[in-house]
């Protein structure tokens, strides 16, 4: 988010956003990918370009010396032929441009959350749209799923609604599943894999849900930050041969032992092995006598200190004596 720097109230923690809805962002292959592009591949067929964007002609883009560019009759497209023994690097500055190139309608619009509540079980909910007014699409529908999150397969439903939003009968519903592969999680050795082949109508709506469990953890399993949750990879969806959808990570929230629980018993359990250990080495150890007998013992002690430093204050002297002699 780029923020707008004149205001008053600008602060590292308060931002008021630009628009730069006008305006085309900066970005690089470098940026996105970490490096350029190695240079061409020795297995491409000469005469065909491997490297195209869609943006207006008016749109800057700076490429690496030695590279071919090629721009499209339509006005929108652009084309370079990349050098074998360079590397290859594209350059796009910002820039305020009211030309736009022209998207194409998507194949297909997901979104997946959770559903339910509570520490024990759970759901998950996937929305499918084909905005086709007029093609069915047809994909491949796959999830995989941690070991601790334990699908119930049989509660699996499919729901199908048309573009103005009436329901469809039960079973055209249950027509959308053209086939399902499903391989159960192993725990703490593999997890769920399900894989769906759906077949949506034109103008339709398909909502996937099914409940799974939660699995309680051993201590030593969790992370740091347990409390966070734990991330659950998306849903990879699949069109054809060349089309892949992954939809967006769930954070799912695990119940939590009392981590602080270990340290309680460490600490109350050293502390009764101290007073115990204490007590019985007291009694070992500890000399009992009369109180008259401590007061003489106390007497005596400090006589036999007081002698020898006493003695060892004459040797001292008697030494320094001879050395003068």
């Amino acid at each position: 988010m780029k923020c707008d720097l004149t205001k008053s109230y600008h602060s590292h923690d308060t931002c008021y956003p630009l628009d730069t809805s006008a305006q085309e962002e900066d970005w690089s292959l470098s940026q996105i990918f970490g490096h350029a592009l190695k240079g061409s591949c020795p297995l491409a067929n000469d005469g065909i370009d491997p490297v195209c964007i869609n943006v207006p002609h008016a749109r800057q883009v700076y490429s690496s010396d030695g590279t071919k560019e090629h721009k499209d009759k339509s006005g929108f497209r652009r084309c370079f032929k990349l050098a074998t023994d360079s590397d290859f690097e594209l350059i796009l500055p910002q820039q305020e441009i009211s030309e736009k190139a022209p998207l194409k309608q998507p194949l297909l619009y997901a979104e997946r959350s959770f559903i339910g509540y509570g520490q024990e079980r759970g759901g998950v909910q996937a929305i499918l749209t084909n905005p086709s007014l007029t093609e069915a699409v047809d994909f491949v529908y796959m999830e995989s799923l941690p070991w601790f999150m334990k699908l119930y397969l049989h509660t699996l439903k499919a729901k199908l609604s048309n573009g103005k939003g009436h329901s469809e009968a039960k079973g055209k519903a249950n027509e959308v599943i053209q086939e399902m592969y499903y391989r159960p999680a192993l725990d703490r050795k593999r997890g769920t894999q399900l894989e769906i082949r759906i077949l949506i109508p034109a103008n339709s709506t398909v909502i996937l849900t099914y409940d799974f469990e939660k699995a309680i953890l051993r201590y030593t399993e969790y992370p740091p930050d347990a409390n966070r949750g734990f991330d659950i990879a998306p849903a990879v969806i699949t069109i054809g041969s060349d089309v892949s959808i992954r939809t967006t990570t769930l954070l799912l929230p695990l119940p939590t032992p009392d981590f602080s629980m270990p340290y309680n018993v460490i600490i109350l359990t050293s502390t009764v092995l101290a007073m115990g250990f204490g007590s019985v080495l007291n009694l070992l150890v500890r000399r009992f006598m009369a109180a008259d007998e401590a007061e003489m013992w106390d007497v005596r002690a400090i006589r036999l200190k007081v002698a020898a430093i006493l003695a060892g204050v004459i040797r001292k002297f008697r030494k320094k004596n001879q050395k003068q002699e």
